[in-house]
């Protein structure tokens, strides 16, 4: 194969399991460095692609994940963006949700493949699936489409048998291989024998535009999720937070909340004090349908937005972002109610 033909793709490794090794004393797993990964995946050179790495300096576990490190990987992303066809961030599995979903928001005008990937065993366990991910997360990342387009132009998750759109994914299990699932969008690709790519559920933006990475995230947001037994005097407490400017609102089935008058009234205070509130369900399938029940009917009528089928991953997010851009409450509000990259159906 010519050098010229062959996929130059950009590996991003941030730490996380796949890249861990075991302390010969504590037998706690602990970040390994990129060297090691490499050695325990020959089989890349099978691929003849042309791959380069940067790594974070340490390695971090996923739990300590923040907007600083966000910046990071989309200035990786930027800077190389002209010189490579795709890149693999290799993350833990722990947060990856919340990282592709704000890379996904950050990267506007993504036209270029942005592939997500870890593993539940580290890569030099003997049954690891790390092996495998790395390896169909280099080919999804130099795929091409019929036109010799990039076939996967967003933020995406590969994980075991799946790729999923990195703003609609959920980690749903601590301990089987196909850890991630999108429950209210349909696999951006299966893998099996081959890639078998969804190409109508794939992002295809209609202009082709400069890439532009937005890396200031507002952290002045959090959740709230209600259950049974809450009293006046903690919603009210969460409510007024200091410096809070948004919340995504963890709401019973179909986006219901308690009918108690001081429960709306408490919401309705805090909207009007200038608090944007979004309304997302706690349940993994379905979304917010806010006149289907008169308890969120009353609670759209209190001014909280409705979240519609958006993950609480990409809502959080989406918040963070939005307030990032500089906008006040109520243009924050008018873009709740957009779909900006794919992330929630209207």
């Amino acid at each position: 194969m010519e050098t010229s033909k062959q996929p130059h793709i950009l590996i991003i490794y941030t730490g996380g399991t796949i890249g861990m090794i075991e302390n010969a004393v504590t037998h706690a797993l602990e970040p390994f460095d990129f060297t090691h990964l490499i050695d325990n995946v020959p089989k890349i050179k099978m691929l003849e692609y042309r791959i380069d790495n940067i790594q974070f300096q340490p390695p971090i576990d996923s739990s300590d994940m923040n907007p600083s490190y966000w910046s990071q990987i989309a200035r990786a992303i930027e800077k190389n963006y002209s010189s490579y066809d795709g890149f693999v961030v290799l993350h833990g599995t722990d947060t990856m949700s919340y990282t592709a979903s704000a890379l996904s928001f950050m990267c506007e005008n993504l036209h270029k493949p942005v592939i997500i990937t870890g593993s539940q065993l580290p890569i030099g366990e003997v049954r690891t699936d790390g092996e495998e991910n790395l390896i169909t997360a280099l080919q999804i990342a130099a795929a091409v489409n019929a036109s010799g387009e990039p076939m996967v132009q967003e933020v995406a998750i590969l994980f075991e048998n799946y790729l999923w759109r990195g703003n609609r994914s959920t980690k749903m299990s601590a301990d089987n291989f196909n850890a991630f699932k999108s429950n209210n969008y349909p696999p951006l690709a299966r893998i099996g024998l081959g890639i078998n790519f969804n190409e109508e559920a794939l992002m295809r933006a209609g202009i082709k535009r400069p890439l532009k990475v937005r890396y200031e995230m507002d952290t002045n947001v959090m959740f709230l999720d209600l259950h049974p037994g809450m009293t006046e005097g903690m919603l009210r407490y969460h409510l007024a937070t200091p410096g809070i400017k948004g919340i995504v609102m963890r709401t019973f089935g179909a986006g219901n909340g308690p009918t108690a008058p001081w429960f709306l009234q408490a919401v309705k205070d805090a909207v009007d004090g200038g608090t944007v509130i979004l309304n997302v369900t706690q349940c993994v399938n379905g979304g917010v349908h806010s006149n289907r029940y008169v308890s969120g009917d009353r609670l759209a009528a209190a001014g909280v937005v409705s979240g519609h089928d958006i993950t609480s991953e990409a809502a959080i997010a989406k918040l963070m972002y939005l307030f990032g851009l500089g906008l006040d409450a109520a243009e924050v509000r008018k873009y709740l109610e957009c779909s900006i990259c794919g992330e929630v159906t209207l």
